[in-house]
């Protein structure tokens, strides 16, 4: 159950929802929207009431890290995340530079608003590139194109953010493997310390998918997909990039620590519509409509009822799911099988009081036969330590691996 006393509480992951775009991407299910910019100023308003609640709520708990995501939080204003910062720093404590992330599109990085987000204590930017070809750019929506994108690195990097990211995306229709191995070798030409690439998802209902479905678009082909995926392995580890999470690549030292505290299945907290947050026991998420978001806030008579129950103290909090000790072990699975590292097995062990082998020993075997997964002794410790990985071959198939996990828990 739900424990706010509870000493895992005392540390968490904070992620704040900026929901505005200029426009939505035609592959984006995300809760985000394009056309509302009118309700900026009230949304953060808003926000920076959820802010206050949850600092009382928790008693004012230590955080870890903070990442701005969306949306698109480079769209806001000037000094409009300096406020959520000042902010979130009254209500909840900040012990010297944490990892501080914003995400940014290409067209709203400018040198005022680096020097901002600077002066902020934003440390880390995450920039939202997907392809340098503009052909795909503009099959994917996107407003920048390549030119404007490699001046945004540029900007970045020159102005002295050097914990800097982008997020690139394979496997998109009409994409061959020509195309994606030019857009990374114009990306690792640029020498950055971080790479986030994920493969297309067609989400039902948006647009991308409706234009696949009706033959506007071909349906991308899976096979291809995976030789993208291999050609990137093989490039990024001739750089000596570290493959630290199935779709993220580091230098040494720039591991997005952020995202580690969701993989190793740690609390967190979101906060703005529809953001999602785990705790000891419980995850929850916010009601998703801005509109209904601000409402909620705005005319909350309850603000400092610390006593009350969670979802009359937080009224914008929608869906709450107590977390049984089955879902816990399978979601820290999930999650930890995703690093490169992997499931420590005496972290496991003292989690859950009970050996990775002694529960899942069949499934773990067969998969080990199965070329799927491996036990990597710990070469770090004189302590007989081990960790479960996933090879190559299960990070390609890593669905089937885990959907392995799963169909033996439900029996």
């Amino acid at each position: 159950m739900f424990d706010l006393k509870s000493e895992n509480l005392k540390t968490l992951a904070l992620y704040i929802h900026i929901p505005f775009c200029a426009t939505k991407c035609v592959y984006c299910d995300f809760n985000t929207y394009a056309g509302i910019e009118k309700l900026m100023e009230s949304y953060l308003n808003a926000l920076r009431i959820e802010i206050q609640l949850w600092g009382e709520k928790l008693h004012k708990p230590k955080i870890s890290t903070m990442f701005f995501g969306g949306g698109t939080p480079s769209y806001l204003n000037l000094g409009q995340i300096t406020e959520l910062i000042e902010s979130i720093s009254q209500h909840f404590q900040i012990e010297g530079t944490i990892e501080t992330t914003l995400e940014a599109n290409p067209e709203d990085i400018c040198t005022t608003k680096l020097d901002e987000y600077q002066k902020a204590g934003i440390n880390r930017l995450s920039i939202g590139v997907q392809t340098l070809d503009d052909r795909l750019l503009k099959i994917l929506g996107r407003r920048h194109d390549a030119k404007a994108a490699l001046n945004a690195i540029e900007k970045t990097i020159d102005f002295g953010f050097a914990n800097a990211s982008i997020d690139l995306m394979y496997g998109l229709p009409t994409q061959s493997l020509e195309d994606w191995s030019e857009t990374l070798e114009k990306v690792l030409n640029l020498g950055l310390p971080h790479l986030s690439i994920y493969c297309l998802g067609l989400e039902k209902g948006t647009p991308m998918a409706q234009s696949v479905e009706l033959g506007e678009l071909p349906n991308p082909d899976p096979d291809l997909a995976a030789e993208m995926y291999e050609l990137t392995v093989e490039k990024l580890a001739d750089l000596k990039y570290r493959h630290y999470e199935i779709s993220n690549w580091t230098k040494p030292g720039f591991e997005s620590l952020h995202n580690i505290n969701y993989w190793e299945n740690l609390p967190f907290l979101g906060l703005g519509p529809g953001a999602h947050s785990y705790m000891p026991g419980v995850r929850f998420s916010n009601i998703k409509s801005p509109r209904e978001y601000i409402f909620r806030l705005e005319n909350n008579p309850n603000r400092a009822a610390t006593s009350r129950s969670l979802k009359d103290t937080i009224q914008v909090i929608d869906q709450i799911e107590n977390i049984s000790g089955t879902t816990e072990i399978l979601d820290t699975l999930m999650m930890g099988l995703r690093l490169d590292t992997g499931i420590s097995e005496a972290t496991y062990f003292s989690r859950f009081d009970h050996s990775l082998d002694e529960k899942w020993h069949a499934t773990i075997t067969t998969a080990i036969s199965d070329g799927l997964i491996k036990w990597e002794k710990d070469k770090e410790s004189n302590l007989p330590n081990r960790y479960l990985q996933l090879t190559q071959r299960g990070k390609i198939l890593s669905n089937e691996v885990l959907a392995r996990f799963f169909a033996v828990a439900k029996n």
